[in-house]
């Protein structure tokens, strides 16, 4: 990790609109519309605000077995979603500090596999996940693939604890000729401690801090950041 410059600043702000709805008894499709803001401080150019609608995402999950069924077998799921590059791309965003830019602008693609078993109080999680973005201006990103663990107690008032460690890598970058970027791999690990609050039996709060450690080997080409998040739930029988 190299520290940034004396003076420089980025502070990041996302509201995101999620809703899901059950399907095949075992099935959910869910989709997530995200508004983004960023604010970055630079001594020569000052401090600059933009934002607006990010990458919306469209995703879907199947239980083949549920957690709990078996003492011996897990719950196993199947994940798969589709990023669309609604939000604005880099190359489009406003000079100096292209504080308005809000995606990636390209198509993403992923699939997942989630095992999760419960022992009382205690859920377990172990998903791995692979994500493919198309190529732009003649450059094509690596896959990325993501490792997560987690797991969380239940209290006997239906609160909950829970805390998570996702380790997200890819290698380097490569031109239509297939010759490579060096040194543009990318590596982050995330931890997140979060909590899960009951108000009724349809309203929930979920908060969790997120923490990726400035650790040499724990992260590559990716900024250190830490963050909060609140999410307010609504559910439906």
């Amino acid at each position: 990790y190299v520290a940034s410059p004396s003076g420089d600043a980025e502070g990041d702000l996302e509201q995101d609109l999620f809703g899901a709805i059950r399907v095949l008894r075992r099935g959910q499709v869910a989709v997530l519309v995200p508004l983004v803001e960023t604010q970055r401080q630079d001594p020569r150019d000052g401090g600059h605000l933009g934002g607006g609608i990010g990458d919306i995402n469209l995703s879907g999950r199947y239980d083949f077995l549920l957690a709990g069924v078996s003492r011996v077998v897990p719950g196993v799921a199947v994940l798969a979603g589709i990023t669309f590059p609604t939000g604005k791309p880099p190359e489009l965003a406003s000079p100096p500090l292209a504080v308005d830019a809000t995606g990636i602008g390209a198509f993403q693609a992923s699939a997942a596999l989630a095992l999760e078993q419960t022992f009382g109080p205690w859920l377990f999680n172990a998903t791995g996940l692979v994500a493919l973005r198309t190529a732009r201006f003649g450059e094509q990103l690596a896959p990325q693939g993501t490792l997560l663990a987690a797991g969380a107690y239940t209290l006997p008032s239906d609160a909950a604890i829970a805390l998570s460690v996702a380790y997200t890598f890819e290698g380097n970058a490569s031109f239509d000729d297939g010759t490579t970027v060096a040194a543009s791999s990318k590596r982050v690990t995330v931890l997140t401690l979060s909590g899960l609050l009951p108000l009724t039996d349809a309203w929930r709060l979920l908060g969790g801090l997120t923490l990726d450690p400035p650790l040499g080997g724990l992260g590559s080409n990716q900024p250190a950041v830490g963050g909060l998040t609140l999410t307010v739930i609504r559910s439906w029988s």
